[in-house]
């Protein structure tokens, strides 16, 4: 018997011939496919001009928990499972999570056929700094939870990467003005890859004013990392005078730190109040 495994397959954002020589292979030979909607997996099959030979189940965010069970013991008795989301890679804010995991634990094969993500491809396109970013998944959809997490993206100095639905964006801008100021930039990109593919780049302000009236379609929105506000020898300052205090220097360094959105690493403050120490 061969030994069963299961494939994470990233799927095309909007046009099927972005899907890979692998994951259309895998379409075809997986003996069980495990689709977040399975009407979406078969017209993409149909596109892809191939015929799934194992059957086709849904897997998605409300039967997870209940569907593993029965997919762990396909690939513990030798099945090829293939995971797709909707659109591009699963896991990344798409179901999938507790089977990898379930996987993981019970010693069994998982490969990924790499492929579109709406993140990197957002990323890549925004003409922000890539070099390093973190994503966040979907904004809170609560006006309340959604001002404190952007609160807390203040002094994100990475480029961050979101996803938000059409009918909150106007909202989330707005509320992004308000808590990082209408000059921080950011990009917003609709339809990736789509026939309709838009990506309008500003000011948070400009995109807040632009988003008002409505806009459709898959949302991604890029936000530049904050810039320091102020330069290290002020806040080498500030640590000085909590130390005279009595402060210890690693907690002095997080207050000054957490009191300036945007400021340099604790670890750069740190280092540099002991060479001032010198």
């Amino acid at each position: 018997m061969e030994d069963g495994r299961l494939l994470l397959g990233a799927t095309p954002l909007g046009q099927p011939g972005d899907a890979s020589a692998r994951l259309v292979e895998a379409l075809t030979s997986a003996d069980v496919i495990a689709a977040e909607d399975t009407r979406r997996a078969r017209t993409l099959a149909a596109a892809l001009g191939v015929t799934p030979a194992g059957r086709i189940v849904s897997l998605f965010d409300q039967n997870e928990a209940t569907r593993v069970p029965m997919l762990l013991a396909e690939i513990t008795a030798g099945a090829t499972v293939l995971l797709i989301s909707d659109a591009g890679m699963p896991l990344i804010n798409d179901p999938g999570y507790r089977l990898v995991t379930a996987c993981v634990a019970a010693g069994l094969t998982v490969s990924c056929l790499p492929g579109p993500s709406a993140v990197t491809t957002a990323l890549a396109v925004s003409g922000l700094a890539a070099d390093r970013f973190c994503f966040e998944g979907f904004a809170p959809r609560k006006q309340v939870a959604r001002r404190s997490w952007l609160g807390e993206l203040a002094g994100e100095r990475r480029t961050c990467v979101f996803f938000e639905s059409p009918r909150r964006l106007a909202d989330t801008l707005r509320d992004a003005v308000d808590t990082l100021g209408p000059d921080r930039r950011a990009v917003v990109c609709r339809e990736l890859t789509k026939t309709h593919e838009e990506v309008k780049r500003g000011t948070l302000g400009e995109l807040a004013d632009w988003a008002a009236n409505g806009v459709l379609g898959e949302i991604t929105v890029v936000l530049a990392g904050a810039v320091p506000q102020t330069d290290l020898q002020t806040l080498v300052g500030e640590v000085t005078e909590l130390l005279a205090d009595g402060m210890r220097v690693k907690d002095a360094c997080a207050q000054v730190i957490a009191a300036n959105p945007g400021a340099p690493s604790r670890r750069d403050l740190y280092d540099a109040v002991l060479r001032s120490r010198e």
